[in-house]
């Protein structure tokens, strides 16, 4: 991957493609839905809110008016909304060629899903793999599909103790140790479905992205209101606008020289800013026997069995 400064404008041309992204009402997501539907793709809008999916489709289709954007209903945080979705999604629709696994929270206090699990790993991963699983069948059946997750700079402090993955033992809860957790589970979790792909000999890949440090609605979940006063004016200087942060997203969804396995992120001094390029994740993600544990763990936690997983 030597292209330097990949931009919208090395977009292919997506006609005829149905995409998926969670989250795709506000921020990253809702950039990268912009950019797709601008390419002729099918795209729905999997979010929590009705009403925000709603006045997302609206404001991209008031500049787009051609854009092809359906919203549908998708708590990550509740299996039974998941199952809701992956139904209605298998039902209604022939193909699947892109899910963007990009729905998530962000430093939040304790609490749990619906189904009892730890809230950020629940929604940032074990819903999404869940999600990926349930969708297999579509991702199979669909030549050249792919799966693209988002972590974050923060795996790096990230740290995967399984005697208490899910902080109910004796780990203490803290909201940065467990969303950094998440996304390094998101890393794990692409590279152990890239494995499945091509044990299986699927016509699909597996790839993942993080966006630096951009400016979404994710950090109005951080702290409290006085730190939020206090401090997001001054943060803001040192991050860079969506439409940037969501471009490694992007090429990992579409570059047609993408390799299974591969993670982008921006080019800058800490991967903080910057055009897309191909990223090393911590030396931790790649431990094959914590990618196998962490997949088998998250078979019985969501209930789904991917068929020939070796």
């Amino acid at each position: 991957m030597s292209k330097n400064k990949w931009t919208l404008a090395d977009m292919p041309d997506l006609s005829g493609k149905v995409i998926i992204v969670t989250g795709g009402n506000g921020g990253l997501g809702f950039q990268t839905v912009k950019a797709f539907a601008n390419k002729g793709a099918e795209v729905i809008i999997a979010c929590r809110s009705d009403k925000k999916g709603e006045a997302a489709k609206e404001e991209i289709q008031r500049l787009q008016p051609d854009a092809k954007i359906a919203v549908m209903k998708l708590d990550l945080s509740d299996f039974s909304s998941v199952r809701s979705f992956a139904d209605t999604f298998n039902a209604g629709y022939n193909q699947l060629d892109i899910l963007l696994n990009n729905a998530g929270i962000m430093m939040t206090p304790y609490g749990k899903t619906v189904d009892g699990i730890e809230l950020q790993q629940g929604t940032n991963y074990f819903g999404h793999f869940l999600l990926t699983g349930l969708l297999m069948q579509k991702l199979r059946s669909t030549p050249k599909s792919r799966v693209v997750c988002v972590s974050s700079i923060a795996h790096k402090t990230g740290k995967m103790n399984f005697h208490d993955l899910l902080y109910e033992k004796d780990e203490k809860y803290t909201p940065m140790g467990a969303y950094s957790r998440s996304k390094l589970e998101a890393l794990h979790f692409t590279f152990g479905l890239q494995h499945y792909f091509k044990s299986n000999k699927i016509d699909a890949i597996a790839t993942v992205a993080h966006p630096g440090v951009s400016d979404t609605n994710l950090f109005n979940q951080i702290g409290s209101d006085f730190f939020r006063k206090l401090f997001m004016p001054l943060f803001k200087w040192f991050v860079q606008p969506a439409d940037m942060g969501a471009l490694p997203l992007l090429r990992a969804a579409v570059d047609p020289e993408a390799k299974g396995g591969e993670f982008y992120g921006p080019d800058g001094i800490g991967g903080v800013k910057g055009y897309p390029v191909v990223v090393r994740a911590k030396k931790h993600a790649y431990k094959e026997k914590h990618t196998r544990k962490l997949w088998k763990y998250s078979e019985k936690i969501t209930g789904i069995k991917f068929e020939k997983y070796k």
